[in-house]
Formats: structure tokens, C-alpha cells, sequence
């Protein structure tokens, strides 16, 4: 592993033990859980279906991906995210799969899901866009992309500071709905954009930055 996928495998493994404090990570609150599981059952398809939920962290998402009937599979750069997302599924009784890799190449086959999910990963990786066309190859035809993200650093005008080098990262301070969506369109067949940030209950209260969902098919 290189010395910069060290320091981000380190910082994560680090956030691993207060990950789920968050409102919208650990879906703790029964109304932050219900409002998750609303948006993940109108993003996936009604029959069972692959998943694979791209830097899974502690697998809340995989979670529900899976308590709603589908098979999931997650990977994350972190050891410790997916030791606590093995543990998170165990604990409630359903099957999932998580690996240990990179979010940018996960290290599963091509052409072996129905769907990719991916919240709030993209502003980590150096080459976004390459990212995405490796995503698109994990998919089956008629597969979909589900991408949530948005801004959302920019919230609080003073996020914690990242790994050394993130200034350099692309789309570091978050990526805008349009911007994002002009990179994927390209790669699929169709695509909407889902505005989340009116949905308070997503995030445990209010929020004035931007926060969305690209939902893409091939």
C-alpha cells in the first residue's frame, strides 16, 4: 500500500470508533433510520438484486440494503469500517460481504452487480472521473449508479483538517450536483438528480449546503 492510502486508511480507521455519532452514519434515531431506508428502497430495484456499496464505512447503508432483501457487498480502505460493517450486519441477523480495498478499483469482478451505491466517498479520491468509468465495469447491462453526495463539507465552514495532499484532491470541498452529473452522463443511458438537503430528517436536523443524489442507469 502506498504511503498515501496508508495515511487515508488511517485516518478512517481512526474516525472508526465515533463513525456512527454522526446522525446520518450510525442511523441511530428511529426517524434518521426510516428516512435512510425510504431513499434506499426507491433508489434499488423491487426484485432482489446485487449491491455493492462503494466505502461502506460501518455499513448502516449496506444494512439496509440488506435487511430490505438484496444481497450486498461492501468495500472500504479502512480495516476498522470493515470490521464494525461485518459486525453491524451480523448483529442484525443478515448476510453480507465486505472487503477490504480501494473505493477507486474495488476488487471484486466486472460486470457483477445490479447496482453500485456510493455516499459521500467521491470527494476522497484523487481521480474522480476514473473512479466513476471503473464503477460503470462492475455493473451488469441495465445496471444502475447511485451516487450521494454533494458540499457537505462546507457546512460548518470548518471541517476537520484531512489527510496531507487532500487540497490537491479534485473535488475535495465536495462536488456540485451539476458538475457531478456532467461527469456521469457520459457513461449511462439515463440519469435524474434527487436534491436531499430539504429532507431533514437524513440528517438528523436542517442543513443549508448542498446535498443530493445522482441516480443513473446504463
Amino acid at each position: 500500500m502506498s504511503d498515501s492510502r496508508r495515511a487515508i486508511a488511517d485516518y478512517w480507521d481512526a474516525a472508526a470508533p465515533g463513525f456512527d455519532d454522526e446522525p446520518d452514519h450510525g442511523l441511530r434515531a428511529a426517524g434518521t433510520r426510516e428516512a435512510w431506508g425510504r431513499r434506499v428502497r426507491g433508489w434499488l430495484p423491487t426484485r432482489t438484486v446485487d449491491v455493492l456499496d462503494v466505502g461502506c464505512g460501518t455499513g448502516s447503508l449496506a444494512e439496509l440494503v440488506a435487511t430490505g432483501g438484496h444481497r450486498v457487498a461492501g468495500v472500504d480502505l479502512a480495516p476498522r469500517m470493515v470490521a464494525r460493517a461485518r459486525a453491524k450486519l451480523a448483529a442484525a441477523g443478515v448476510a453480507g460481504r465486505f472487503l477490504v480495498g480501494d473505493a477507486s478499483a474495488p476488487p471484486v469482478r466486472e460486470g457483477s452487480f445490479d447496482v453500485l451505491l456510493c455516499r459521500h466517498v467521491i470527494w476522497t479520491l484523487p481521480d474522480p472521473e476514473r473512479a466513476l468509468r471503473a464503477w460503470v465495469r462492475l455493473l451488469r447491462p441495465g445496471g444502475r449508479l447511485v451516487l450521494v453526495e454533494g458540499r457537505w463539507r462546507e457546512t460548518a465552514g470548518q471541517a476537520e483538517p484531512y489527510v496531507a495532499g487532500a487540497e490537491r484532491l479534485p473535488w475535495g470541498g465536495g462536488v456540485g450536483a451539476e458538475e457531478l452529473a456532467a461527469a456521469v452522463r457520459p457513461l449511462v443511458a439515463e440519469l435524474r438528480v434527487e436534491p436531499l438537503s430539504g429532507d431533514a430528517a437524513l440528517w438528523g436536523g436542517p442543513v443549508d449546503d448542498e446535498r443530493y443524489a445522482v441516480v443513473a442507469g446504463l
